[in-house]
């Protein structure tokens, strides 16, 4: 079971940020910029919240907004559901479905050290599938060979 500093260390751990003055159009050009679906809301090494494309999508767009005005403070996310490095990639997964989220912070004494998306998640926990399901094959057929030797 992989736990998610293993993750970031696969991926890396650099993220994205913005203060919360930051206007939500220049927030949406980092994102498109980086090719990423959230930036997280910073006050100096401090977390204030996420800003995601759903909280655009929703704070803004729907709502008649200008996303040259709104500053990201007023539109992010504050509640951010966080995780440590120690925690599994099962259980990021069903937090993540539980609270219908699509990013992590991940936090270590009180401070930010990467962010992994469900996207990290799902293709941490497909390789680890495929690894036992390749394990499991082996010894199958190592199995069905010792088996046919016998006769």
């Amino acid at each position: 079971m992989k736990r998610v500093e293993q993750l970031l260390h696969e991926k890396g751990s650099d993220f994205w940020s913005v203060t919360p003055e930051t206007t939500v159009f220049m927030a949406l050009e980092l994102m498109a910029e980086k090719n990423i679906g959230a930036v997280l809301v910073m006050e100096g090494e401090q977390l204030a919240g996420i800003f995601s494309e759903r909280d655009y999508a929703r704070k803004v767009v729907l709502v008649g907004k200008s996303s040259k005005d709104i500053p990201v403070q007023h539109v992010m996310t504050s509640k951010v559901v966080c995780v440590r490095p120690e925690h599994s990639t099962e259980a990021c997964m069903a937090l993540m479905t539980d609270k219908h989220i699509r990013h992590l912070p991940v936090i270590e004494e009180d401070r930010v050290v990467g962010v992994i998306s469900v996207g990290d998640v799902v293709k941490a926990m497909l390789s680890e599938k495929d690894f036992i399901i390749s394990q499991m094959e082996h010894y199958i057929m190592g199995q069905t060979l010792r088996f046919q030797g016998c006769d």
